[in-house]
Parts: structure tokens; C-alpha cells; sequence
């Protein structure tokens, strides 16, 4: 049988058990807390390393891409295929192709750079493709003339053209045979030039 005398000797070593347990709870409570954070911790390094691990990749894909093409790059510096329209350029080809070729003189006229119609077939994701349509009128010798003028033009790497049109008429000489023109060449181009940009980048 349990007397009060009883009770009270064992009220000390309770209160203490008591204690003893609420601190182990808070204990398994504060750990499982630090585990959670620790735990937390741990994922945002892991993701951060693979993160920095995944820009590394790029980075040396990207050196590995620019040390590959970039000689290419350059070339098309050069030609004025890439950058600002070159068109001092242009006409210095115009004028050297008209003496190398024999012909009596290059008109010209250059309309105002627009964006290049058929650039989404090429898809140029963030490049930009614009041109300039330049009508040429020029005397030649024969017909052979225009497509050997073109030809030099090309070889020059004065920019990248394209052909649209080009329509010969035959002069009247009046039946005199000598050194004149005999060929009348109305032809129209277009100077194609490529920047980075935009998809929706408009050109003036």
C-alpha cells in the first residue's frame, strides 16, 4: 500500500524523469529541425555546384564554338557580309569591275536598307538580315559583258549580292562596225548585310 509518505519520496525523482523527457523531446524535436536545414543547405550547394558545373560547360562549348568559326567570322568581317552596310565599298567595286571588264561606265542608284523578305527561310534565330536594292544601268561591248562584270564584282569581296533582274537591249549602232557599246544592261541587286539582334528587330 502507498502512503503519502511514499508519494513524496518519489515526487523528486519524477519531476526530475519529467525533465529529463521534455528535454529528449526537444532535443529529437530541435535535431530533426537541424537535420531539415542542414538537409536544405546541402540541396541549394548541390545545385548551385551544378549550376556553376552546367556555365563551365557552356563557357568552354561557347570558347570551343568562337576558336572554331572564328576565322570564318572575320572573313565575313572582311567582305562587309557582317556588320554596317559597307557602301563606299560597294562603289569602289562597282568602279574597279567597270575597268576591268571594258565596259563605257556604271550608273547607279541605291534605295534605303529594309529587312531582308526571305530571312525566315534561312532561320536566323537571333541574327538579322537586312538589304539594299541598287538599280545599275551600263554599256557593254556584248552580252557576255554584264555576267563577266558580275563575276569580278563577286571576286572582289566588295559584300555579299544577289542577282534579282537583269534585262539587256540591244543598241542601235546604226550598222557602223567599231569599238562602242552595243549591249544596254538595266539590272537590279541587292547587297545583303547581317547584324545580331533580335528576331524582331526592325531596320529603318
Amino acid at each position: 500500500m502507498i502512503t503519502q509518505a511514499d508519494l513524496k519520496a518519489v515526487k523528486g525523482p519524477l519531476a526530475g524523469l519529467a525533465l529529463v523527457a521534455l528535454a529528449a523531446a526537444g532535443a529529437v524535436y530541435y535535431g530533426d529541425v537541424f537535420v531539415q536545414q542542414a538537409h536544405e543547405q546541402l540541396q541549394q550547394s548541390q545545385g548551385k555546384l551544378k549550376e556553376a558545373r552546367t556555365r563551365l560547360q557552356k563557357s568552354g562549348d561557347e570558347k570551343e564554338l568562337i576558336v572554331r568559326y572564328l576565322g570564318s567570322y572575320q572573313q565575313l568581317q572582311r567582305i562587309g557580309f557582317v556588320g554596317e552596310e559597307q557602301r563606299i565599298n560597294w562603289l569602289d567595286g562597282l568602279r574597279i569591275s567597270n575597268q576591268r571588264v571594258d565596259l563605257f561606265g556604271v550608273e547607279y542608284q541605291i534605295s534605303a536598307q529594309r529587312p531582308y523578305p526571305h530571312a525566315t527561310d534561312f532561320h536566323p534565330g537571333q541574327l538579322v538580315l537586312s538589304e539594299s536594292h541598287m538599280k545599275l544601268r551600263f554599256r557593254a561591248l556584248h552580252e557576255e559583258d554584264p555576267m563577266r562584270f558580275f563575276n569580278a564584282l563577286a571576286r572582289l569581296g566588295a559584300g555579299v549580292f544577289t542577282i534579282d533582274q537583269c534585262v539587256l537591249r540591244r543598241l542601235d549602232t546604226g550598222g557602223v562596225i567599231r569599238y562602242q557599246p552595243n549591249v544596254l544592261a538595266d539590272c537590279d541587286l541587292s547587297w545583303i548585310t547581317v547584324k545580331v539582334g533580335t528576331p524582331t528587330e526592325k531596320k529603318p
